[in-house]
C-alpha cells in the first residue's frame, strides 16, 4: 500500500503542484508587461523616490538620518537592467508570425534603448554591443565607448519608429499608451528628441549629426500632440502612488528646498500650493495658507543638525499631504507632452528648428504642465487652486517669455526643472550636468562628495563593484580609455560631459 501511494503521489506531482490560476506558458504579451514595468515602475521603494528628488535639490530630509543624495554622495550604480535582454529576445521570438510582431520588435528596441540610456548616463562607457551574450559563453563583455552607445541608441530608436509604424496593437501594456503602436511611435520620437537635447554639447559631432536628426524627427511630425499623451503609469488602487501611506515613516520629514520654493514664488506659480504644506511657524504667526509668504524652503546644503533644529520648530514647508494621503495622484510621466514642448522651445532658441517660435513652444509646454497639476485634487491647493483663467494669464512678469537668448534658455530650463518635481528627479540631475542651471546649492563644509570635490556635485556613479571580480580586465580598459587611469571616481568626466 505504501508503495502504491508513493507511486501515485509521484505520478501526480506536477498536477498537484501546478496552480490552475497561473499561466505555465510564457507569451509575448506576458513578457512585455514585465519588461515595461522594469523601466517604468518605482515599486514600493518610496525612499529612493525621495532620494532622486533630493539629488536634484527639490527636497531636504530631516531627523531620520542624513540622506546621502541630499549631501552629494552617489556611490555605485548597477548593470541589472542588462538582464532584460534575454526577456526582450524571448518576447520577439514568441511574437514571430503574429499580426503584432513588428510592434513587439519596436518595443524591444525601445526598452533596450531606454535601459541603456539610463545606464550610460549614470556611468559612461558600459557593455553595450556584447551585453546579453552570457548564453553564448561571453561572461566578460567589452565596454563600448559612450559615443558609440548613443549612436546605437539613436539608430535603434529610428528602427523602432519604423517598426511601430507597421505594427498592430498589443496586449499586456501597463502604461498610459495601452498597447497602441501609434502612441508608442510618438513616445519613441519624443524620447529621441530628449536624448538629442541631452547631447547638445556634442552638436558638432559629424557622426551623431544631432541637428539634422532632431529636425528630421520634428518634420516627420510623429510626436505627442496633446496633454493626454505621455509615457508612464497611471496610479490606481493596485499601482499606488509611491509615497501613499508613508507619513508615519519618513515622508512627513521631507522638506521642500528653497531653490524650488523661491523660484515658484518668483514666478507667482500656484503649483507651490499643490507641492507644499505651509510652514507651521508662518501660519501660527497669522499668515494665511493661501499666501506665498506662508511657505518657506530649506537650503538643502545646510548643516544637518541645524536643519533638524529648524524643522522641529516648524520653520519649513513639508511636502504636500496629498502625496501621503492619496493613493492616486497625477500619473508618473517619464516622457510627456509638456517636456517635449519645452525641449522644442530650447531647440528653437538654439536654431535647430524653425517650424514654430520658441515662445509658442514655451507657452504650450508650461500651460500643459500647469494643466497636469490643475487636474489633481484642488482640496490640497490650500485655497489657491489653478484654474484655466490662471493658466491663460500665467505669462506675466517673470513668467513672460524674455527677449534675450540667455534669459529664454534659463526660463525654459527652469520650467523643465519645476515640471519634474516628484516625477523624474534623475532627469533634472542630468540636466544640471548639461546646463548648470538652475544653480544647485553646494556647501563644501557639509558635502559628502569625495575628498577634493566637495565644492561640486558628483558627475557620475561608479561602476558596480562586482565588475572588479568578474570583468576586471575590461573594466580597467574602460577606466583608462575614459579617464586616463584605473581609478573609478564619482567626479571624473565621461565623454558626454567633456
Amino acid at each position: 500500500m505504501a508503495s502504491a501511494l508513493l507511486f501515485t503521489g509521484c505520478s501526480n506531482f506536477d498536477e498537484i503542484n501546478t496552480n490552475p490560476d497561473d499561466t505555465t506558458v510564457a507569451t509575448a504579451s506576458l513578457l512585455s508587461t514585465g519588461v515595461i514595468l522594469n523601466i517604468t515602475e518605482y515599486g514600493s521603494d518610496a525612499k529612493s523616490y525621495i532620494a532622486q528628488n533630493a539629488l536634484s535639490k527639490y527636497v531636504g530630509y530631516a531627523q531620520e538620518g542624513q540622506m546621502a543624495e541630499q549631501y552629494n554622495s552617489l556611490g555605485s550604480s548597477s548593470f541589472e537592467p542588462m538582464k532584460l535582454i534575454p526577456n526582450l529576445q524571448q518576447m520577439v521570438e514568441y511574437a514571430k508570425g503574429s499580426i503584432n510582431e513588428n510592434t513587439y520588435k519596436g518595443l524591444a528596441k525601445f526598452i533596450k534603448s531606454y535601459a541603456f540610456y539610463m545606464m550610460t548616463m549614470k556611468m559612461g562607457d558600459i557593455p553595450y554591443s556584447e551585453a546579453g551574450t552570457g548564453a553564448d559563453g561571453n561572461y566578460t563583455p567589452n565596454y563600448d565607448e559612450q559615443s558609440s552607445i548613443f549612436l546605437g541608441i539613436l539608430n535603434d530608436l529610428k528602427e523602432s519608429d519604423d517598426l511601430f509604424s507597421q505594427g498592430a496593437s498589443i496586449d499586456g501594456d501597463p502604461t498610459s499608451l495601452g498597447g497602441d503602436p501609434e502612441l508608442w511611435r510618438k513616445t519613441t520620437n519624443s524620447f529621441a528628441l530628449k536624448i538629442l537635447m541631452t547631447l547638445s554639447e556634442k552638436v558638432n559631432d559629424p557622426t551623431l549629426d544631432i541637428k539634422q536628426r532632431f529636425a528630421d524627427i520634428v518634420e516627420d511630425g510623429n510626436l505627442f500632440t496633446n496633454e493626454d499623451e505621455f509615457f508612464g503609469l497611471n496610479y490606481s488602487s493596485v499601482n499606488k502612488q509611491p509615497l501613499y501611506s508613508t507619513s508615519d515613516l519618513f515622508t512627513s520629514r521631507t522638506i521642500l528646498s528653497s531653490l524650488l520654493v523661491d523660484n515658484l514664488k518668483r514666478l507667482n506659480d500656484y503649483r507651490l500650493f499643490y507641492f507644499a504644506e505651509p510652514s507651521i511657524s508662518k501660519t501660527h504667526a497669522g499668515i494665511s495658507e493661501s499666501e506665498f509668504d506662508a511657505y518657506n524652503g530649506v537650503d538643502v546644503s545646510i548643516n544637518y543638525a541645524e536643519m533638524n533644529t529648524q524643522f522641529s520648530s516648524g520653520q519649513y514647508s513639508t511636502i504636500n499631504l496629498r502625496y501621503q494621503l492619496e493613493e492616486v495622484n497625477e500619473p508618473s510621466r517619464l516622457l510627456s507632452y509638456a517636456e517635449q514642448q519645452l525641449i522644442l522651445a530650447e531647440a528653437s532658441v538654439l536654431g535647430w528648428i524653425s517650424e514654430n517660435s520658441a515662445k509658442n513652444y514655451y507657452e504650450s509646454g508650461v500651460k500643459t504642465a500647469l494643466k497636469y497639476v490643475m487636474d489633481t485634487d484642488s482640496n490640497y491647493a490650500h485655497g489657491k487652486p489653478i484654474t484655466q483663467d490662471y493658466i491663460d494669464n500665467y505669462f506675466t512678469g517673470e513668467a513672460a517669455f524674455a527677449s534675450s537668448t540667455t534669459e529664454q534658455l534659463e526660463q525654459i530650463r527652469m520650467q523643465r526643472y519645476i515640471l519634474q518635481f516628484m516625477q523624474d528627479g534623475l532627469s533634472s540631475y542630468f540636466e544640471y550636468r548639461r546646463t548648470k542651471y538652475p544653480e544647485f546649492p553646494i556647501n563644501s563644509s557639509t558635502s559628502l562628495n569625495e575628498t577634493g570635490y566637495t565644492d561640486q556635485l558628483p558627475m557620475r556613479w561608479k561602476y558596480p563593484s562586482k565588475e572588479t571580480t568578474y570583468n576586471l580586465g575590461n573594466l580597467k580598459e574602460a577606466l583608462n580609455r575614459q579617464f586616463g587611469n584605473e581609478y573609478d571616481s564619482n567626479n571624473v568626466l565621461m565623454w558626454l560631459l567633456k
